[in-house]
């Protein structure tokens, strides 16, 4: 192999662990431009004011365990949907967070839901949910096209993790894009749940 074959090689290498690396961290950046009426909060949490929200696209599909899931169906809770990959140190750093929250808030009007992304397969997701106690179901979208779903400019998620919170009307009312512990999750949860 030629020396300029390795540095090409060593560039394209270099590339795609960026790549990579800006995929699963903590925080990041609000995307789109001009009024998207949310405000960013220094917490970190974006939110959207009631009668200012978009509504959540279609994220339905199969979920890693080969069930059918819509998200939809859950219209009249408050759906908390959750980015998340096995491969993704921030993930395994809120996972227990996540799953001890959805069983307090199991049977009070609040859906966990997960999205499982960038795994080559179900197995390691499926692994991952039992290491870590989550119950809820998980979307498994491996290819990202359900966040694709999401209109530039509202609060789409970004980056994994991230999280959303849908309100009662099927709408996003807050986005986080770090990787969170329950008192975080609460703050986001918390307000939504609480509006009439």
């Amino acid at each position: 192999m030629s020396t300029r074959s390795r540095a090409a090689l060593l560039s394209a290498v270099a590339a795609a662990a960026a790549l990579t690396l800006s995929a699963c961290g903590k925080g990041g950046t609000s995307g789109g431009g001009g009024n998207t009426n949310f405000v960013t909060g220094n917490n970190g949490i974006s939110t959207a004011p009631l009668g200012k929200r978009d509504a959540a696209p279609d994220l339905s599909g199969e979920t890693i365990d080969g069930r059918t899931l819509d998200v939809a169906s859950f219209k009249g809770q408050v759906v908390v949907v959750n980015v998340w990959g096995s491969w993704c140190s921030p993930c395994r750093e809120e996972a227990s967070y996540f799953a001890k929250v959805s069983k307090t808030y199991e049977g009070k009007g609040v859906q966990f839901v997960g999205i499982n992304t960038r795994d080559t397969s179900t197995t390691p997701a499926v692994n991952f949910e039992k290491e870590h106690g989550i119950d809820y179901p998980s979307l498994y979208d491996p290819t990202g096209r359900l966040m694709l779903r999401f209109k530039k400019g509202t609060l789409n998620p970004q980056l994994i993790p991230s999280t959303l919170v849908i309100d009662k009307h099927g709408k996003v009312a807050a986005r986080a894009l770090e990787a969170l512990d329950d008192t975080a999750l609460l703050k986001m949860l918390k307000p939504v749940l609480a509006e009439k």
